[in-house]
């Protein structure tokens, strides 16, 4: 009996992991696939290829005058400016912290990482935000923004910290209904903050395509180094 409880044992633990080396796998032909068609898209903008597909979807995104619709994209985009976008971050790793997650913490930090990418292919693009110079019908939210439209700083710091923050919830709150809830929530804020930059006028759309590509990339290497500390952790 001992000695088919120690074969079980060989059999779970060489299962699971094959299925690790599987899901790093799936991982890892993900960030690729998503690199590459962010190079594809980075070429396209960098020769000025995409300048009326680009006016053309912002028009059309700016077509829509529902207040309400307009409330949501103002919204959706508010925690993405200063000085809120400096508090917020730091501010959910010192919650994880608190909740006695500290290598959990870590990684929510690292997470913000994203505005270090952002703000190197800002330096590197340097393309002019929208304006009523493209187009005479292009409207501007006025907002504290700056520097290069390339890529969207918001697009990329919400996968980062808010997608991270509903992975960490994914794992470890236990009450189904809250965590649906919580994740749902910060899944529809990344998910809507593309279309509110593009309707707001701060970004084109080629801007918050490369970014959600760019931030998944980001966000899908830092869960595999995260779960591989944490197998390293347990032993």
């Amino acid at each position: 009996m001992a000695g088919w409880r120690w074969d079980a044992a060989v059999v779970a633990e060489r299962a699971t992991t094959q299925a690790t080396a599987e899901r790093e796998r799936r991982a890892l032909v993900g960030i690729a696939a998503a690199l590459a068609i962010f190079a594809v898209l980075f070429a396209i903008v960098r020769t000025n290829r995409s300048a009326s597909a680009d006016t053309a979807l912002t028009l059309k995104l700016q077509r829509r005058r529902d207040p309400w619709f307009d409330r949501l994209m103002r919204l959706v985009s508010w925690p993405g400016f200063p000085p809120q976008s400096r508090i917020i971050p730091p501010a959910i790793g010192a919650l994880v912290l608190t909740l006695g997650h500290p290598i959990e913490s870590v990684f929510q930090l690292l997470a913000w990482g994203t505005g270090g990418v952002s703000f190197t292919f800002k330096r590197i693009m340097r393309r002019p935000r929208p304006s009523a110079d493209h187009h005479p019908r292009i409207r501007v939210a006025v907002a504290r923004i700056g520097g290069s439209s390339f890529p969207s700083g918001h697009v990329l710091n919400y996968l980062g910290v808010y997608g991270f923050f509903a992975f960490l919830i994914q794992t470890w709150v236990k009450p189904p209904a809250l965590r649906r809830t919580l994740v749902g929530l910060l899944a529809s804020l990344v998910a809507l903050v593309g279309p509110s930059r593009v309707y707001l006028g701060h970004h084109w759309a080629t801007d918050v395509s490369a970014s959600y590509l760019l931030g998944t990339s980001y966000l899908i290497g830092l869960i595999g180094v995260y779960r591989r500390v944490r197998a390293w952790l347990a032993g």
